[in-house]
């Protein structure tokens, strides 16, 4: 393995840590801080992955090399985490607070792809985003009724550990296309 050592520099604990679960799912990013205690403390180890870099932290009396890549090696049971509830405040933040008809952000209402006259339920995957406009224009329609597109099919949000996981590969995907590896 080749390591990478990044130059010391005053800002050296302003870098993160992407921490793998035991099981070696990225579950977050976090403080270099944080990944010196749970380093030092036994709560964690290095990863070995290609290319990894290792961040260098010097005090008066010690130097540690941080991995950029640690793994959980406690036993804990991941958190428990719950789907939220389908209300405004969820549903805009899944929709990136634009209208999932036309994308403007302003004036933003909740629409039921399937009117709940017609059947549709108030879930995750039938509330969207829609700006009034739009929202008056489809009115107590089915989409084929209409001439509108949903940008984005509606689903549940996902973990936030999946979600972390997914850009987290993704990244990795990128980063070795765009460096001929």
């Amino acid at each position: 393995m080749q390591i990478q050592q990044r130059p010391h520099s005053p800002s050296v604990l302003q870098n993160s840590v992407v921490v793998f679960s035991k099981n070696y799912l990225p579950m977050s990013r976090i403080n270099i801080k944080r990944a010196i205690t749970l380093l030092i403390t036994g709560q964690a180890e290095p990863v070995d992955i290609t290319q990894s870099a290792v961040f260098t932290v010097r005090s008066p009396s010690v130097v540690l090399q941080v991995p950029e890549h640690i793994r959980l090696t406690m036993t804990n049971p991941e958190r428990l985490w719950k789907v939220p509830p389908v209300n405004r405040r969820e549903v805009l933040r899944r929709d990136n607070h634009s209208c999932q008809y036309c994308g403007v952000t302003k004036s933003l209402t909740l629409d039921h792809v399937i009117p709940r006259s017609k059947g549709g339920l108030h879930s995750w995957d039938n509330v969207v985003a829609a700006c009034e406009r739009c929202n008056s224009k489809k009115g107590d329609r089915l989409l084929h009724e209409t001439d509108m597109v949903l940008r984005h099919k509606p689903k549940a949000p996902t973990h936030p550990a999946v979600a972390f996981a997914e850009q987290f590969w993704k990244d990795q995907t990128d980063w070795n296309t765009y460096s001929g590896s």
